[in-house]
């Protein structure tokens, strides 16, 4: 059995592999990496539109009388406070208030949904499984009967308007709604992770590859490609967004990744709750903080970061940003010495490089660059 069989598949699998897609090993899923270029790929995002599928991504939906105290339990945003349609970031932490992972929380009419990421979705079903207890509640798991896609970039809407779902405009950020999608039901909402506008749909997966072929054929006229895992991640590098694994993980808390705005510490409880106040009270020890390099060489994970020769931190990401044209990354470095505009080192590969603390994020569609 090759590598490649032995890893799941989303619905589209063969949809990609028919555009020429490269198809790597991500989170335990054959997932195309790029089509033609992540610069080409990356540029069309943030220009135009990009077809992401994002199928592997867990999607689990809570229903019954206790679903919203069950998700308040295990999220450290305050789902209690949700309108019908909300959708808020969130992160799921242990009892020493470390990140199991970040999740975006779905408030519909009827029910709950949380996304989860495809790498931690075993882990969080066991965890989500491990605090059901008393809670009346039912957990399912939509992996096998529903697809997702995303389509991002600032043409999405006209191709919204050409697939004859109007409705979903008015949607504002960070908001959803249960509308029919090729007459299907579907959910929608206006999320992402590129830091451009755009839309993710979930829709039966017996419906999937017809989505993915009528919103190509009506984004052609904008320019709008299949974009692969390698632009997704340059994309969110440059709008500053965490990804599960580097900047996240069950040794970082959110409060030192800054991510306070989904932490809500006044809430009854969640778990993790009392190590995240103590942390909040005493004062977080490190930062995460953005890296603008003077080269163009790139500095990679774990590449350490260092202040008149002594280390003050560690690399979490880095690349080569296709939009600045400047290397630039994300470290956790010591809070004392992360003020913005500050120089540092950073060592990669044995050579140190100068590199210049930075506002995150480094690009916004609010401000162009």
């Amino acid at each position: 059995m090759t590598e490649s069989a032995s890893l799941q598949q989303t619905v589209l699998h063969d949809w990609h592999v028919a555009r020429g897609a490269r198809m790597v090993e991500f989170g335990g899923w054959h997932m195309p990496v790029q089509y033609s270029t992540i610069v080409e790929e990356h540029h069309a995002v943030r220009r135009a539109a990009g077809l992401f599928d994002v199928s592997h991504m867990g999607r689990l939906l809570f229903t019954g009388p206790d679903a919203c105290r069950l998700l308040d339990h295990v999220v450290t945003n305050d789902v209690s406070k949700l309108s019908v349609g909300q959708v808020r970031y969130a992160l799921v932490t242990n009892e020493r208030g470390t990140v199991l992972d970040d999740v975006l929380v779905y408030r519909l009419p009827s029910s709950y949904l949380l996304v989860v990421n495809a790498s931690n979705q075993g882990k969080i079903i066991s965890w989500l499984e491990q605090q059901l207890g008393n809670f009346n509640a039912t957990i399912s798991n939509l992996a096998e009967s529903h697809a997702m896609l995303a389509l991002q970039g600032p043409k999405s809407v006209d191709v919204m308007t050409a697939i004859g779902s109007a409705a979903s405009l008015s949607l504002k950020y960070y908001s959803a709604h249960e509308v029919p999608v090729l007459d299907a039901p579907a959910i929608v909402s206006r999320t992402g992770y590129t830091g451009e506008d755009g839309f993710e749909i979930i829709l039966p997966t017996d419906r999937a590859i017809e989505l993915a072929d009528r919103l190509m054929s009506a984004g052609e006229s904008v320019g709008i490609v299949p974009a692969g895992l390698g632009c997704r991640d340059t994309l969110r590098l440059e709008a500053a967004m965490p990804l599960y694994g580097h900047e996240l993980t069950e040794a970082i808390d959110p409060l030192s990744a800054g991510l306070q705005f989904a932490v809500k510490l006044q809430k009854t409880d969640c778990i993790g709750k009392a190590a995240l106040v103590g942390i909040e009270q005493a004062g977080a020890k490190r930062k995460r903080v953005g890296l603008q390099l003077a080269g163009k060489r790139i500095a990679r994970e774990g590449a350490i970061v260092l202040k008149d020769g002594q280390p003050i931190g560690q690399v979490t990401s880095g690349t080569f940003s296709p939009t600045l044209e400047k290397a630039i990354a994300m470290a956790f470095v010591s809070v004392d010495l992360a003020q913005i505009g500050a120089t540092v080192d950073i060592d990669i590969r044995g050579k140190n490089e100068v590199a210049t603390i930075v506002a995150l994020p480094f690009y916004s569609r609010r401000s162009k660059a």
